[in-house]
């Protein structure tokens, strides 16, 4: 009975593996897409029907290509980085509430927390490993403003871990039975997405990676494979971030066609917000994450506080 429970673990582990890249894939190609038709020009539509294999033809293109690194840089750390990107957000998956108790993470909101905060150090040590100025440039931009939007976003979730009274994700399916959270908390609602659209170095926050003034940002050294990992670890966290907002604000039944209907429609959000809005000024982003969400959540933070202490009186 454990051998069984072992191999459905490692076979479940794997199908989301897969599924998730697929997945990636599948949002480049929305991407490029609909970036033609916001910019009036056609997109991917030569591979395949309609350009559908056009995601598979560049990830062969990427890892059969020659792995070139600077002579100067710290090797090991500048070629396992990448990887250690791509592990951390894959492993960030399997805290997503499942039914069928697959992997039951009762402090799931913890482990998002911890895994999220480990990221940003691969981050800064791709960047510095590289021994560039711009990719150090880069990295460091990357490592204020995400540790800056993550301190809103770990007060945010203290607003529902106190609301809730549980760690573990389950909970947001359970209290969303009748009326979603978006309603009770839209100001919240908000400042999460443009924290999430902070969190994965995405327009209009991405500073990291600022064509203008970094040319590339941390990642202007990686070609080939490597390059392929940190295009694939930040398209993952997208997709993670936009199963985290359809399951703590719109209702969450992550067992329905539905819920996957929500989650694309939040991904293309994240893709339509880059085709529309120019690159914010980096004090500007600072000033939004510093006097505008943290007084926000803050708030938010003691009014769920005193919510429950009002009906723990009144019980």
């Amino acid at each position: 009975m454990f051998f069984f429970d072992l191999l459905m673990m490692f076979l479940g582990g794997l199908l989301l593996i897969i599924f998730l890249l697929i997945g990636v894939a599948f949002l480049t190609l929305l991407e490029r897409s609909v970036l033609g038709y916001i910019q009036l020009r056609k997109g991917p539509n030569s591979v395949g029907p309609t350009g559908v294999l056009q995601p598979f033809s560049d990830a062969l293109k990427l890892f059969f290509n020659e792995q070139v690194y600077p002579v100067l840089s710290n090797y090991l750390v500048y070629y396992i980085s990448p990887v250690m990107s791509l592990f951390l957000i894959m492993l960030l998956w399997l805290c997503i509430p499942y039914i069928i108790k697959l992997y039951s993470f009762n402090l799931s909101l913890l482990f998002f927390l911890c895994c999220t905060s480990v990221g940003v150090y691969m981050i800064m040590i791709s960047g510095w490993s590289s021994n560039s100025v711009y990719s150090l440039l880069g990295a460091l931009r990357a490592v204020a403003q995400t540790i800056s939007y993550e301190i809103s976003l770990s007060l945010i979730l203290m607003c529902f871990i106190i609301l809730i009274l549980s760690f573990n994700m389950m909970g947001f399916l359970l209290y969303q039975k009748y009326v979603w959270f978006m309603y009770l908390c839209f100001p919240l609602m908000l400042c999460w997405g443009a924290s999430s659209l902070a969190e994965t170095n995405r327009t209009p926050f991405d500073f990291a990676e600022g064509e203008s003034e970094l040319v590339s940002g941390f990642n202007i050294e990686y070609g080939s494979g490597s390059f392929a990992m940190i295009f694939l670890a930040e398209y993952a966290s997208i997709l993670f971030m936009s199963m985290l907002i359809s399951l703590m604000f719109l209702g969450g039944a992550n067992f329905t066609l539905y819920f996957f209907f929500k989650l694309g429609v939040i991904s293309f959000m994240f893709i339509w917000i880059r085709g529309v809005l120019p690159r914010f000024r980096y004090d500007k982003l600072m000033n939004l994450a510093w006097k505008s969400f943290l007084p926000v959540s803050l708030n938010y933070l003691f009014f769920f506080m005193g919510f429950k202490l009002m009906v723990f009186s009144l019980l």
